[in-house]
């Protein structure tokens, strides 16, 4: 008899945390996440989501940029000090996307860029 060996059961969802201020964003990003597959834990605000990374593991990380008290950047900066390993997907999400934003945020340490509003094609590619 074969044990169920949980990293190899492809059955077992996928893990997202949604951590964003707005609840309007916060629900179509977990409607898209959640036809996808993913088991979706949201947080609203970086305080709350840094509690959340400190007691969970998950697959992919959607941060706001901008949002009252820890914004995404200074999330992404507390998270990966700890040095998780290994290291979930890390994707920056704003409606602010200025000249050199990109660029910027890739350089902080996120693995990609999601401007609001974003489309599903654009949410199912970069959460691969």
């Amino acid at each position: 008899m074969m044990e169920n060996d949980p990293k190899t059961n492809e059955h077992q969802p996928r893990r997202m945390l949604i951590c964003d201020d707005n609840p309007v964003n916060r629900k179509i990003a977990s409607m898209m996440a959640n036809r996808m597959g993913f088991e979706v834990v949201e947080a609203d605000n970086g305080l709350d989501g840094q509690k959340i990374l400190a007691a969970q593991q998950f697959d992919v990380l959607l941060l706001d940029i901008s949002m009252p008290g820890m914004s995404g950047d200074e999330l992404l900066a507390a998270y990966l000090a700890t040095s998780p390993n290994p290291r979930p997907r890390i994707l920056a999400y704003t409606a602010h996307a200025f000249p050199g934003e990109r660029a910027r945020l890739l350089e902080a340490g996120f693995d990609d860029l999601l401007v609001k509003p974003v489309s599903v094609s654009s949410f199912e590619a970069a959460c691969q």
